[in-house]
């Protein structure tokens, strides 16, 4: 299985330091951790002291034949530790190694709610043991931690976990005291790098200070020197674990410089592209503010606002031999900001609106050019509805049947604070003869300076769909978000229509497939199945996977739900006979005692539409969720469905062939939840404005 060998790196992390509950290195012992036994058990190596999951061949994988061809079926060990009360922030390290291919997970399972919470996962195979960290955030109620190892389907595959080790603490502290850093590490460099000091190591500079930990030179620091520096500007980077939750509070942190100060000393955060933003700089007057005197540890503190995941960097920069050396020590963080005067992160969902109950915080001059209308469609068989469910409103500019030609449709958001990036979303539908890029712009209109900056053209043209468009931006100074179409002439002048409008912080990239966790039952139908599977009980074909529109004329969707321009899956009815029908499964879900709720967008369009059903599966029984029969609108429409299951259970979805081939059922967009689901309100108005098409 693992060399033994590969063990000898891994130092004990567990010495010197406060263990929580749920550590373990499994030494003599599993401490409590328990393999679930509905999956594949996890093993106990007594010669290497490690648990393990291991690529196995079983019985599946052979047809009747034993020539070993049939299907593979997917290994996964479920590993459950024993009940958690940690009511105060907790980080948690695990010292694991994928060997091949496989992929570990670790999730936070809560006493009474229906799914886990991902934390962290790789899919990274590695030669040697692997150190990762990922923050476990306060909480009131018990909880379970819950590994999930899939070794890959490669002979030799396994999924292996040396050491569980938990700590009071946010996972970016550390006082360097440890031999695992907490976490921290370099980004090597040939030439410069920050090393561990301290601990009575002899140095190339004798002004190497005490460390501030223990104000003696048995502790220790991390330091960055210029004595290796060959060119200009070599940096050393010394990166902390990836924040697996949004934080904001107060950095703080020791540092100390030499006294020749050759050097910049400056704090970064990383986001998952890579992307930094400096969060403080050392001044040349710093030292002045706190003496000469060397060896004197300057205190320094900083608000951290992460709404996503992110690395803290600490960057040195030389610029010659004579550069220096810059001492880095106990880096804390508080939830609190370090001023009372730090304002809070700003909330961007103020500017998101979807239209079914008004304009939100959207207003319009009235006195200029035309107005967007807020409108909506029933469902029909001849006309797209709205993008959130259907049968809600959404906003409408210059009509074929508008007033007269020549003016301009304006629609301005709520104010965006300054410094920060955000990401836009929003969908839009056109039709008729508007083939510019006037017909739907969005600008950037900066308060203080009175100036606007285009941020997006039309680029896409939506075919009469829904089209998702992504727009990350960032600005110096407050602004707004304005939605332009301007109509030259009758002829340019189609329908442009808007929906479904929302605003986060960080580049859109961070935020994109959200929705595709294969963990919680969500699927867009992007990146696969979701570990959806399908089953031949009953059925008599498959759930199929497609972009644009279906074959048949007539019937089906022309564009997916999620984006326009993505995937969904449907039933393909030109190659299947009437009462014909497909199945798909979800993976298994413990029962829970409160309600959950499943949405999903269905589309049903054709004039031999059969039926679709959704039943909850216990014990290899179905019963009937709900369904739909016949024919229900040209649009994408939202499905609303709350239950209660105690017990184990699956979320199938049927689709049956009707009386022709006219007759394709599409699904996209399913997301499963804990809880009671929301109420809406749907205000269908319906009248002479009802002219998308």
């Amino acid at each position: 299985m693992l060399p033994f060998y590969l063990l000898m790196f891994v130092a004990s992390i567990q010495a010197h330091d406060q263990l929580l509950p749920g550590s373990c290195n499994f030494e003599s012992s599993t401490c409590g951790y328990m393999s679930d036994p509905d999956f594949t058990s996890w093993t106990l190596h007594s010669d290497g002291h490690f648990l393990a999951v291991d690529a196995a061949i079983n019985e599946e994988q052979y047809d009747s034949t034993g020539s070993g061809t049939g299907p593979k079926r997917e290994i996964a060990g479920i590993l459950l530790s024993p009940v958690l009360e940690h009511e105060d922030w907790s980080c948690l390290r695990l010292v694991y190694q994928i060997t091949e291919s496989g992929s570990v997970e670790v999730l936070q399972r809560t006493k009474g709610k229906s799914f886990d919470k991902p934390l962290w996962s790789s899919q990274a195979p590695s030669d040697s043991w692997v150190i990762s960290s990922m923050d476990l955030p306060n909480s009131t109620e018990p909880f379970r931690v819950v590994i999930e190892g899939k070794p890959g389907m490669i002979a030799e595959s396994s999924v292996a976990i040396y050491e569980i080790h938990i700590s009071p603490g946010y996972c970016l502290e550390c006082d360097f005291e440890k031999t695992h850093l907490c976490g921290y590490n370099n980004q090597w460099n040939v030439n410069v790098n920050w090393y561990v000091g301290g601990g009575r190591i002899q140095h190339l500079h004798n002004d190497m200070p005490d460390d501030h930990t223990y104000h003696n030179k048995t502790g220790h620091f991390m330091y960055a020197d210029s004595g290796y520096t060959k060119t200009s500007k070599e940096v050393a980077k010394l990166a902390s674990p990836m924040t697996t939750v949004p934080m904001s509070g107060c950095l703080s942190f020791q540092y100390q410089r030499s006294e020749g100060r050759g050097n910049l000393f400056s704090v970064f955060t990383r986001d998952r592209l890579g992307q930094y933003q400096e969060l403080w700089k050392a001044e040349s007057e710093d030292q002045n503010n706190w003496g000469e005197t060397l060896g004197e540890w300057i205190p320094v503190q900083v608000d951290l606002k992460a709404p996503y995941s992110v690395q803290v960097v600490f960057e040195v920069a030389f610029n010659s031999p004579s550069g220096g050396h810059v001492a880095l020590d106990d880096i804390s963080f508080s939830s609190e900001f370090c001023s009372t005067d730090t304002e809070p992160t700003f909330d961007p969902s103020i500017a998101n609106c979807d239209f079914d109950s008004g304009l939100c915080l959207y207003t319009q001059d009235q006195g200029v050019g035309s107005s967007w209308r807020r409108v909506s469609v029933k469902p029909n068989i001849f006309r797209n509805g709205d993008h959130t469910t259907g049968s809600g409103s959404f906003l409408l500019a210059h009509s074929r049947l508008g007033p007269r030609s020549g003016y301009v449709s304006h629609i301005t958001g709520p104010t965006l604070p300054g410094n920060m990036k955000y990401c836009l979303r929003f969908y839009f539908s056109l039709r008729g003869f508007n083939q510019t890029e006037q017909a739907l712009t969005v600008y950037l209109l900066q308060q203080q300076s009175g100036s606007q900056e285009k941020i997006w053209t039309l680029g896409e043209k939506s075919r009469g769909i829904w089209i998702a468009a992504d727009v990350t931006f960032q600005t110096s100074q407050p602004s707004k978000v304005a939605f332009v179409s301007t109509c030259s002439s009758f002829w340019e002048c189609g329908s442009v229509a808007l929906d479904d409008i929302s605003v986060s912080l960080g580049d859109c990239e961070l935020t994109a497939g959200l929705l595709s966790s294969p963990l919680s039952g969500n699927c867009d139908f992007e990146t696969g199945l979701c570990g959806y599977a399908q089953t031949k009980q009953g059925d008599t074909a498959d759930w199929e996977l497609r972009r644009g529109s279906t074959p048949t004329s007539y019937t089906g969707p022309r564009g997916d739900h999620t984006t326009g321009l993505g995937y969904y899956l449907y039933m393909e009815a030109s190659s299947m006979l009437p009462s014909h029908n497909v199945r798909l499964l979800s993976r298994p879900f413990r029962g829970a005692r409160g309600p959950q709720c499943l949405r999903f967008y269905y589309h049903m369009y054709g004039s031999g539409t059969g039926k679709l059903r959704v039943f909850i599966n216990q014990d290899g029984e179905d019963m009937l969720l709900w369904q739909r029969s016949g024919e229900q609108s040209f649009a994408w429409l939202k499905a609303q469905v709350e239950f209660k299951s105690d017990r184990q259970h699956q979320i199938v979805f049927e689709a049956t062939r009707g009386s022709s081939v006219r007759s394709d059922i599409a699904i996209d967009d399913i997301v499963l939840e804990g809880g009671p689901c929301p109420e809406t309100e749907i205000r269908a108005t319906v009248g002479t404005s009802n002219e998308i098409e």
